[in-house]
């Protein structure tokens, strides 16, 4: 899922969206909450009509915002207090504002409020988290009223597996029709990731999406695809875009470097995005280095036309039985970015 923290991906219009494959946005209610308001997104016809995208949106509850904006915030039992990175005013949010705030917005499928952690958490202070966010779980249950939404639930428990097969304990007897995995990606190494994402979906059911929140590399999807993960938001692939790094086969690579600059040829000649078909790699590094916004659009459309392929081809892997060689070509082809081992 593109991120469309403020209902809109930086750069790209909904016709770009459509046109690159993608199926379903994500939202934040917490920044839609602060500006504009959910009232007025309400009143001016919900989330989709108020961005013009006729497909399904998924909205986070800002339970994120308080691992990213822990300077700006305060946990407690009743929810989470901020004061906004806007304007500074303060706001409270609890699992019954948060689904209020989604139902007004009209999201399809919602998010409850949670407590996310660094991956650097002590013991004492996951099993606190994932009390909690299964108490404010409970929470959001009484409080949604919209059965047309879907309320996925949340696995917490940082590093710790016991303590992520009690937070999956406690959700799988509530029926719900979707399971998120969060507190991943906040500074653990890919090894721990991949292995604590595997041991997690083993024990979520089969037939219900199992959605991987805040991942979204290349080597990521296809790593986690193969230990169960059926979807995944990340804001990664727009906004190294936006850097100048585009999405190859064999790996990430700057256009802004002098080899490009005289290239007159697409950056990549296998892909078939509207960047790639219209325009040569130096007139995209030219872009970068002129700083013309151009640049920065038509790098996000084929980093999310990469991203969408690579899915859809995984897609197609596992339909026809061939997941497994697939993985391998992709791991013997894709060079990784230097992996933290802390």
């Amino acid at each position: 899922m593109p991120v469309a923290t403020q209902g809109s991906v930086k750069t790209l219009d909904p016709d770009d969206l459509r046109n690159v494959g993608s199926e379903i946005v994500l939202g934040n209610a917490y920044h839609l909450y602060l500006r504009p308001g959910a009232e007025i997104i309400s009143n001016l016809g919900g989330l989709h009509n108020f961005m013009s995208w006729n497909g399904p949106l998924l909205t986070d509850s800002g339970g994120f915002q308080g691992y990213s904006l822990k300077d700006l915030r305060n946990l407690t039992e009743n929810g989470i207090s901020f004061r906004s990175h806007i304007d500074g005013s303060s706001h409270l949010l609890t699992p019954e504002s948060v689904i209020e705030i989604q139902e007004l917005i009209g999201a399809d499928i919602i998010m409850p409020l949670d407590v996310c952690l660094p991956s650097t958490a002590c013991e004492p202070e996951v099993v606190e988290a994932i009390a909690r966010t299964s108490r404010w779980m409970d929470r959001c249950l009484s409080a949604k009223r919209d059965d047309r939404q879907l309320l996925f639930g949340i696995v917490q428990g940082g590093l710790f597996l016991e303590h992520r097969k009690s937070s999956v304990e406690s959700l799988i007897d509530l029926d719900l029709p979707g399971y998120a995995i969060g507190g991943l990606s906040v500074g653990e190494s890919k090894e721990k990731m991949y292995k604590i994402v595997k041991r997690t979906t083993a024990m979520l059911p089969e037939d219900k999406p199992r959605y991987l929140m805040g991942v979204g590399s290349p080597e990521d999807l296809v790593e986690c695809v193969a230990n169960g993960i059926d979807m995944f938001d990340c804001v990664m692939p727009t906004r190294v875009a936006r850097n100048g790094a585009l999405y190859k086969r064999t790996g990430r690579e700057n256009i802004t470097v002098g080899k490009y600059k005289n290239i007159n040829r697409p950056f990549d000649e296998n892909c078939s995005c509207y960047t790639c078909k219209r325009f040569s790699a130096g007139y995209i590094s030219h872009l970068f280095r002129s700083r013309e916004y151009l640049a920065y659009r038509l790098a996000s459309i084929h980093n999310l036309h990469f991203i969408h392929t690579l899915m859809h081809e995984m897609k197609m892997a596992i339909k026809t039985g061939s997941f497994l060689d697939y993985v391998e070509n992709f791991r013997a082809q894709y060079n990784l970015p230097e992996i933290n081992s802390n």
